[in-house]
C-alpha cells in the first residue's frame, strides 16, 4: 500500500503545528496587547513597528477573538484562552452599540466610537468569534450576543423579496450612501464577500445553537451561492451585484474562489447535507486552480475586461489555497490536490512567513520582493487566515 499521502499529510501537520505555536500566535501575544489603552493595538506596520494612535478595527478584534478561541479549543493552552478573554472583554465593553444594537466598524485608539456604520460583514465576524469563544470558554453571554447579532442581520439586512443580504447601514440601521468594505470595492448593495462570511458565521453559530430559522437561512445562503454567486460558465465567484442580483463585476478573485470551495462544504456538513455541494465545491476549486503560479503559490486576482492581472502572492490567499486544496483532496480522492496543498504550504514557509520577527508578511510581489509597505498586523491583517489554515491542517484526516 502506498502511504505517500499519509507521510505528506504528517509532514504538513508538523509544519503547521510549528508555525502556529512558535511563529504566528506568539507574535500576537508579545506585540499586540495595548497595555495602556486596553485590548490590542490597532496597527503594526510592515517593519514591525507599532503605529501610535491607530484606530482599532472591528474586523481585527473579532478575528483576534476567533483565532485565540479556536486555538485554545484545539491545543488547550491556557495562555490562548487568556488572550481570547482579553479580546472578548474589550469587544464587550467598547464595540457594541448599546443604543441601536450591533457593533461599530472602528474605534479611536482610546476606545471611543470612530466609524459607527453597521457593516454586515463585520457583524458576521463578531458572530463567528463570539460563537467560538462560547465553545472555548462556556460563556453564555457570548452566545447570547451572537444570537442578538443574527437577529439584527435578519431584521435589517435580509432581502425578503430577492434573497441575500444588503451590505451596510448607518448606525441607526438606515440607508447609507457608501456601502463599501474598502476603497478597492465596488459600491454595490450585495457582495460575494459579505455573503461568504455570513455563511461562515451562521455555520459556526448553528453548531452551538441549532435554531430552525438559522438552519433555514444557512440553507438559503448555500442556495444563493449555487444560483446567484457562482458563475455558471466559469465556476468563479462573481463579486458584486445590485439589489436585483445583476452582476456588476468582471474580477476573478482566486483567494475567494478557493476559500468558498471549502466553506460551502463546512456549511453543508453542519446541516447534515455534505454531499449536496461536493460537485460544486470541486468545480470552484478547479476554477481557482487557474490562478496557480509555477512556484506553488496562488496569484491574487485578474480582470480580463480591464486588462488587469495582480500577480502578487497575498498571505491570506495562500492560506486559503492550502485548506481549499486539502478539501478538494478529501472530496475527490485525487492525491494531486494534496500535493498542491503541500506546495502552497511550502511556498508560505519559505516566502510569506517571517522567521526572524514572527508572523507573516502581507505579500510577496511578483518580482519576488517582500512587501514591507503593508501591515504586519492591522485593520485587515489579522491572525485569522493563517491560524485557521494551521488548525484545518491539524484537523485533516487521511481517508
Amino acid at each position: 500500500m502506498n502511504d505517500e499521502p499519509g507521510m505528506l499529510l504528517a509532514e504538513m501537520k508538523a509544519a503547521a503545528m510549528e508555525e502556529l505555536a512558535h511563529n504566528i500566535l506568539p507574535y500576537w501575544m508579545k506585540n499586540m496587547p495595548d497595555q495602556d489603552g486596553g485590548g490590542f493595538y490597532g496597527q503594526i506596520n510592515g517593519r514591525d513597528n507599532v503605529v501610535p494612535g491607530a484606530p482599532k478595527g472591528g474586523i481585527l478584534n473579532a478575528r483576534i477573538l476567533w483565532s485565540f478561541s479556536a486555538a485554545y479549543l484545539k491545543l488547550r493552552d491556557p495562555l490562548y484562552l487568556e488572550m481570547a478573554r482579553r479580546a472578548h472583554d474589550y469587544i464587550s465593553r467598547y464595540f457594541f452599540d448599546e443604543r441601536h444594537g450591533g457593533t461599530y466598524w472602528s474605534l479611536k485608539s482610546n476606545g471611543e466610537p470612530l466609524d459607527t456604520k453597521k457593516q454586515i460583514y463585520s457583524q458576521a465576524f463578531f458572530i463567528y468569534a463570539l460563537s467560538t469563544y462560547h465553545l472555548a470558554s462556556g460563556d453564555r453571554e457570548s452566545l447570547d450576543r451572537a444570537i442578538e447579532l443574527f437577529r439584527l442581520i435578519e431584521e435589517h439586512s435580509f432581502d425578503r423579496e430577492r434573497g441575500g443580504y444588503f451590505e451596510a447601514f448607518t448606525r441607526e440601521w438606515g440607508e447609507i450612501a457608501d456601502l463599501r468594505l474598502s476603497e478597492k470595492d465596488a459600491n454595490e448593495k450585495k457582495t460575494m464577500n459579505t455573503h461568504l462570511h455570513v455563511l461562515e458565521a451562521y455555520t459556526t453559530l448553528y453548531m452551538v445553537w441549532p435554531d430552525p430559522q438559522l438552519r433555514q437561512q444557512l440553507a438559503t445562503l448555500i442556495k444563493v451561492f449555487s444560483e446567484r454567486i457562482v458563475d455558471p460558465q466559469t465556476s468563479h465567484l462573481n463579486l458584486f451585484f445590485d439589489e436585483e442580483w445583476n452582476c456588476r463585476s468582471t474580477i476573478v478573485s482566486y483567494g475567494h474562489d478557493i476559500e468558498a470551495s471549502w466553506l460551502l462544504c463546512e456549511a453543508a456538513e453542519a446541516l447534515g447535507e455534505a454531499e449536496s455541494v461536493s460537485g460544486l465545491a470541486l468545480r470552484i476549486a478547479s476554477a481557482a486552480h487557474e490562478g496557480l503560479a509555477g512556484d506553488g503559490s496562488l496569484f491574487y486576482e485578474k480582470d480580463d475586461a480591464a486588462g488587469h492581472f495582480d500577480r502578487d502572492r497575498h498571505w491570506w490567499v495562500q492560506s486559503e489555497a492550502v485548506v481549499g486544496f486539502l478539501n478538494a483532496w478529501q472530496l475527490s480522492g485525487d492525491a494531486g490536490w494534496l500535493e498542491l496543498a503541500s506546495d502552497a504550504l511550502d511556498y508560505i514557509l519559505h516566502n510569506i512567513s517571517d522567521p526572524v520577527n514572527g508572523e507573516w508578511h502581507w505579500s510577496i510581489r511578483d518580482d519576488g520582493s517582500v512587501n514591507l509597505e503593508d501591515d504586519k498586523a492591522g485593520f485587515w491583517k489579522c491572525p485569522y487566515h493563517n491560524t485557521r489554515m494551521c488548525l484545518e491542517v491539524l484537523a485533516m484526516q487521511q481517508f
